[in-house]
């Protein structure tokens, strides 16, 4: 089943913003465009904000939330940034924390993207 929220950005190609399969949730790399005014901020610590919050938005469309993230791949433009971010991805994420891969990648201009596997909750798992 395919997620999609106007509370992210829209693809820009050929793929969903989420894809629900049973319990599971796999969210597509989010960057940090603002899905209303479709700006990207320049400060590093706004831009994993907002990145964060569309990548929540979809994980919520899809029935869920970061709270049962199971997964969580984080590509960052520079790994000396790696400190901050993650402070700021603990604001967002409680332990158990998700798995977790951290790489270096070039994003277009981004400083960060994220992509997820977040599991739906049923009343046994709750």
């Amino acid at each position: 089943m395919s997620i999609t929220t106007p509370g992210s950005t829209a693809p820009a190609f050929s793929y969903s913003q989420g894809i629900g399969f049973g319990d599971l949730v796999f969210i597509a790399g989010q960057g940090p465009r603002n899905p209303v005014t479709n700006e990207v901020p320049d400060r590093f610590d706004d831009q994993v904000h907002q990145t964060l919050s569309n990548l929540s938005a979809i994980a919520e469309a899809g029935g869920t939330s970061l709270a049962h993230a199971l997964k969580v791949n984080v590509y960052l433009s520079d790994l000396s940034t790696i400190g901050a971010f993650d402070q700021i991805y603990r604001t967002y994420f409680h332990e158990p924390f998700p798995v977790r891969t951290t790489v270096q990648a070039g994003l277009r201009g981004y400083q960060v993207e994220i992509d997820a596997i977040v599991a739906r909750p049923t009343q046994e798992t709750l």
